[in-house]
């Protein structure tokens, strides 16, 4: 086997053994690890998106204990994957985290649909008429939830990030396709949970809590057999190190130490190893280091050279580097909270504001309020095709740059039409109120004579608005992430969805008490003809501006990653292809 046929980013194969490129990855492996993504995103949007409702219809809880219990699972489901990550990052590795976790995972979705289906699981019902569950069948329910969400803990940060890893950075047409991958990726996450919206609820209320929780159990273990089928052709990362986290505990330590030192004139006096430590293995093969950047200076002091004590040995400019990179996320991922807690209206106050409306169609036809929530998949569908096939090619002929536009030029494009979709919803919400005083509806179940349609525009630009930013976010936190810490950096993604769940409970509660004080009407009552979610709506459009400010800020001064690639060729050493994430700085 010549090291020429050999990938150039020096992938492996399940044994350890260096693959080939013309064999292994690309397409061709990602066709085995696309069907999980859509039968997992169908399976929890189809708990996620009716939880609610059978808590309160079968086990009897209260509204606020339900939407907290919601909430307390939806969000482990989201911030689990920090230790999935980790683990994968450190021990395990990608595929094999994968591997027990997806076990986990099905497990769970196994207990949860005896929970639902069984006689001794699940509370006897008489005439549609449910008796309250006890104890015990409670507490199998929970924990087949949790066991799910421990699952996806392990799945979640690791199949995608693996997808990637099929395609060679060193290779300029691969890494071209890999362009394409997340958009793909996203796309059939979508399918996914526009089957959930549309059909799982149907089915689970129509036909049976356990066909509805049954259909994507089956899904799951039918995508992990095809996902095994691929093993031969997968590309594998090598771990070069045992704890790569270590060294952002380390680097800011040790600079801390180096305080008192001066810096020297030129970067290039700071420490690095030989360019030989980098190798894959064979000759030819790429070694990345990342190349020092002016930001976060006090950092550098980490890699003084510091020959009076060889016991503490200072780190690499690679290993500040990388610790730079992680700093720099952590201030993006900060500006997109509030985006993400924008998002987190579409299956709650937006379903709010629904149910007042008229939800008559034709022939007596109503539809469920929640149901307008496929709209923001369906746009997704459209818009990822046209993103992909249209809008990159001519951004591309424009800037030359072969993502079309920036990884942060695409988030901040994301978060304008955030904005746009957050007013238009004001706009409809003052004019729902308009009717209300017009017609002189005050009663919390009157219908409001307005179609429920008009909501449609905010819901259809949401989906347009997360072409940009989910995909961007994920494509962002995988790319800038050092070399060996991808996929716990893919976890910046998910925490960001959980923590803007999070905060979206949390304004909700303190805008709800604050303007409801001393007698006063809160902008979200339980009356929402007598309140103002304008207002609400109002207060959110301002800090997503004020937050924009920020996030151009921000990305204004944010350097991306630039590794270089070295060869030793004959004993000497010659500058390979730049890998530097396809963009400039903004």
């Amino acid at each position: 086997m010549e090291t020429k046929d050999l990938t150039q980013d020096g992938t492996v194969d399940l044994r350890g053994q260096p693959v080939l490129a013309s064999k292994t990855g690309k397409w061709k492996a990602c066709a085995f690890l696309v069907g999980y993504e859509a039968f997992e995103r169908m399976a929890f949007y189809g708990i996620a998106s009716n939880l609610v409702n059978y808590l309160t219809t079968q086990l009897h809880e209260d509204t606020v204990s339900s939407v907290r219990n919601v909430n307390n699972w939806s969000g482990s489901v989201w911030l689990t994957p920090i230790f999935g990550a980790y683990i994968a990052d450190s021990f395990l590795g990608r595929f094999w985290t994968f591997t027990f976790s997806s076990v986990i995972y099905v497990m769970g979705m196994v207990f949860l649909t005896m929970a639902v289906s069984v006689k001794t699981f699940k509370p006897t019902c008489n005439n549609g008429v449910c008796s309250k569950a006890t104890r015990s069948q409670i507490t199998f329910f929970y924990v087949s939830l949790y066991t799910i969400a421990l699952g996806a803990g392990g799945t979640k940060p690791n199949i995608s990030t693996f997808g990637a890893d099929q395609f060679d950075d060193f290779n300029p047409t691969e890494k071209q396709m890999k362009v394409s991958f997340f958009n793909w990726w996203m796309f059939s996450s979508f399918l996914g949970a526009l089957f959930a919206t549309l059909g799982l609820v149907y089915i689970q209320e129509n036909l049976g809590w356990g066909l509805g929780y049954g259909i994507p159990t089956v899904g799951l273990l039918f995508s992990l057999f095809i996902f095994y089928l691929g093993t031969p052709i997968y590309r594998h990362k090598v771990r070069k190190s045992r704890s790569p986290a270590r060294d952002l505990i380390r680097v800011p330590v040790t600079a801390f130490r180096n305080r008192k030192l001066e810096l020297p004139a030129s970067p290039s006096e700071l420490y690095e190893v030989e360019l030989q430590s980098y190798s894959g293995y064979g000759a030819g093969a790429g070694k990345r280091h990342v190349q020092h950047t002016p930001i976060f200076r006090f950092l550098d002091k980490a890699a003084i050279k510091d020959g009076t004590n060889s016991s503490r040995p200072s780190c690499t400019v690679t290993q500040v580097e990388g610790t730079k990179l992680v700093l720099g996320m952590i201030i993006i991922w900060l500006a997109t909270l509030v985006p993400s807690t924008i998002w987190a209206q579409i299956n709650t106050l937006f379903v709010k504001q629904g149910t007042t409306l008229n939800r008559t169609l034709s022939h007596g036809f109503q539809i469920p309020a929640a149901s307008l929530g496929s709209f923001v998949t369906l746009s997704m569908l459209i818009s990822v095709p046209m993103y992909d096939r249209y809008f990159v090619p001519f951004m591309r002929q424009k800037t030359g740059n072969p993502r079309g536009i920036t990884l942060l030029q695409r988030l901040g494009v994301g978060f304008v039409i955030q904005i746009i979709a957050i007013a238009i919803a004001y706009a409809v919400e003052v004019r729902r109120m308009h009717v209300i005083r017009t017609n002189h509806i005050v009663q919390p179940k009157e219908v409001v004579p307005m179609s429920i349609l008009w909501l449609l525009p905010q819901y259809i630009l949401l989906g347009i608005a997360d072409v940009f930013n989910a995909i961007g976010l994920l494509e962002f936190f995988y790319d800038q992430s050092p070399e060996h810490m991808q996929s716990l950096g893919t976890t910046f993604f998910t925490s960001g969805i959980g923590v803007g769940n999070f905060l979206n409970s949390f304004l909700v509660t303190v805008v709800d008490k604050v303007t409801g004080e001393n007698s006063g009407k809160s902008w979200i009552g339980n009356n929402l003809n007598d309140s103002h979610l304008d207002y609400y709506y109002g207060f959110l459009l301002v800090i997503s501006t004020l937050n924009l400010g920020v996030f151009l800020w921000v990305s204004s001064m944010y350097i991306y990653k630039k590794e270089a690639v070295d060869e030793v060729k004959d004993g000497m050493e010659t500058k390979g292809l730049d890998t530097s994430p396809l963009g400039l700085q903004v």
